[in-house]
């Protein structure tokens, strides 16, 4: 099986490629000005995925069998700086490529978000109606529907939510970031009334590669760890992971802030059916904060204030 994996420089893309790897899968792999720090691929390549000569031209000529999509702009904040951009990223170029897969008969996985809903309610299934309320979520639902539109044969959405990891840089992850801040001087705000059901970077690796090797599922899927938590809670548990004092976050209610400021208060997902149907199971928050490495910048700052 040849397997092709964009955006392969993130937490959940490098993730997804290494567990190809370690299936002895032949994974090709695209990044943009950064590598994924992957060996035992066949080949890795920088590409625009907004060049979509570029992008017809290395489908048709490798003929993969699998396509995984882990490209995005994934920062709402970013998305809303440049919605332009942020169009060509997360929507045209997936179904780009859901047209090409559709072509050579390739399966197509596409990775999506839990986002693509408003949070009011919670517990949503793969056949819930989405509501997106910020622009992010509208171009992940429109990037969705052009997937299965453009591929309706062999396609795969899979939504998953916040993930933990540990990425190539060592400040993109949850807790990279979290512990950046605080070693910096900073008391980092976490809600304490957003809940979310954090996963692990391998387990949506793990899962997208029993996708890819499996011929009779698709459709849209979530995919998460089996705790639904705040935000804050998700911070304490990142600092008693490394030994750090549970005083370094502050808990704030997101009800307090400016109502223009719209977030999600309960967004976990409802993993069935295709939990039900796979080898690989939901993680705990404390196996997920098992896997989790301290950064290699902040190694000394956390052996100075908490425990490794």
């Amino acid at each position: 099986m040849k397997v092709f994996v964009f955006g392969a420089s993130g937490l959940v893309g490098s993730a997804i490629a290494r567990a190809c790897v370690r299936r002895r899968i032949d994974t090709f792999t695209f990044v943009g000005s950064r590598a994924s720090g992957v060996s035992g691929v066949v080949s890795e390549r920088s590409i625009d995925n907004t060049d979509r000569e570029a992008v017809e031209r290395l489908i048709l000529e490798e003929w993969p069998d699998v396509v995984v999509n882990a490209a995005a702009i994934s920062s709402p904040a970013e998305v809303d700086r440049n919605p332009a951009l942020a169009e060509k990223v997360n929507v045209a170029f997936p179904r780009q490529v859901a047209m090409l897969t559709r072509h050579i008969g390739a399966q197509f996985i596409h990775l999506s978000t839990d986002m693509v809903f408003d949070g009011e309610l919670g517990g949503y299934r793969s056949t819930s109606t989405p509501c997106p309320t910020g622009l992010y979520g509208q171009l992940k639902l429109l990037a969705e529907r052009e997937v299965l539109k453009f591929n309706d044969e062999k396609p795969v959405v899979l939504r998953i939510t916040i993930v933990n990891g540990n990425s190539v840089t060592g400040q993109r992850s949850v807790h990279e970031k979290l512990l950046g801040m605080i070693a910096a001087g900073e008391k980092p705000q976490l809600f304490s009334d957003e809940i979310r059901q954090p996963c692990s970077a391998g387990s949506v690796a793990e899962v997208t590669v029993e996708l890819a090797e499996r011929s009779d599922l698709h459709g849209i899927f979530h995919w998460a760890g089996s705790d639904a938590v705040s935000r804050l809670d998700l911070g304490r548990a990142v600092l008693r992971r490394f030994g750090l004092s549970e005083d370094c976050l502050e808990g704030v209610e997101a009800a307090s802030l400016d109502a223009s400021s719209k977030r999600h208060r309960n967004l976990t997902l409802e993993l069935e059916p295709l939990a039900g149907k796979l080898k690989n199971k939901p993680m705990s928050l404390s196996e997920q904060m098992n896997e989790l490495k301290p950064p290699a910048h902040l190694y000394r700052w956390i052996r100075e204030n908490g425990k490794l």
